[in-house]
């Protein structure tokens, strides 16, 4: 498959700080591509070079087949970007607010309301944006930027400061999206978010990537101790190793009946996290 975005050793400084060290990655079109860090790490100065808002050090980075030094109206009309200071209209209701842009980026203006629909801002279209709470602005953000179905869309903590059911209907419409062809880069601390969504992650701490590749790959790289849970009828749990010792016990309670559910244990990607760098995803 073609690739969407390619970054081959890319570096970024700022002064004496190094915010991007040795960066290179491949996603392919179509891919959903979670970028996990905490904050601080260097994702949302990675997306802006990728995207041309910043030129790197050192280093060369593609979109659509484009080097991001040199990008144009051509390009930036194929790409979605959504970050925490994505700039709206305060004065303007939010139907106009993606109006506007519907004219700039000559999409159809019907495609606006059902648009609103999906972001759940569908009763809010004739309220003015200022009005607005931080999680209905993202929302608004969102649905601008997918205004001209973007061949690729950025997004930068797109359900931070969300209700659990509004970030569900999100995530729901970037699947669709993708499935419609869209590619997903998607920057995010959040690790359910990333174990849903993405196809492949990488690992991103203090401007490194410490590791890539999809959540199976992971976590069965770093799964040392091979583990099964049980929860047993009387509602105790036993986690107890998958190994030949334990073998007998596991078999014994099975035979019992006394198993209500059983799984093993993998590793989070907190806890793959934790052991490469030492640090939460905060």
């Amino acid at each position: 498959m073609e690739n969407a975005i390619t970054m081959s050793n890319i570096n970024k400084t700022f002064g004496a700080k190094t915010a991007i060290k040795d960066v290179s990655i491949e996603i392919k079109k179509g891919e959903l591509f979670g970028f996990l860090g905490p904050s601080g790490a260097g994702k949302t100065t990675t997306i802006k070079i990728v995207t041309g808002q910043l030129r790197q050090n050192r280093g060369t980075a593609t979109i659509l087949g484009r080097d991001t030094t040199a990008l144009d109206h051509e390009i930036y009309s194929q790409v979605g970007i959504v970050t925490d200071n994505s700039g709206l209209y305060e004065n303007m209701t939010a139907h106009d607010n993606l109006a506007l842009f519907s004219k700039i980026l000559n999409t159809k203006k019907k495609e606006i309301s059902p648009l609103l629909e999906k972001v759940g801002l569908g009763g809010e279209g004739n309220k003015q944006v200022k009005k607005f709470s931080k999680g209905m602005k993202q929302r608004l953000v969102l649905a601008r930027a997918m205004l001209n179905r973007p061949k690729i869309l950025f997004l930068d903590e797109p359900t931070s400061g969300l209700d659990p059911s509004t970030a569900i209907e999100i995530h729901k419409l970037m699947l669709e999206m993708k499935n419609n062809g869209t590619t997903f880069f998607l920057t995010t601390h959040n690790m359910a978010e990333a174990s849903k969504l993405c196809d492949r992650i990488a690992l991103f701490n203090e401007g490194v990537i410490v590791d890539m590749g999809t959540l199976d790959e992971l976590s069965l790289k770093y799964n040392d101790e091979k583990r099964v849970k049980m929860l047993l009828n009387s509602g105790e749990e036993v986690v107890v190793p998958l190994d030949t010792e334990n073998s007998q016990l596991i078999a014994r309670h099975i035979e019992s009946g006394n198993v209500a559910t059983m799984h093993t244990q993998e590793p989070t990607l907190e806890d793959i996290f934790i052991r490469l760098t030492g640090r939460e995803l905060t």
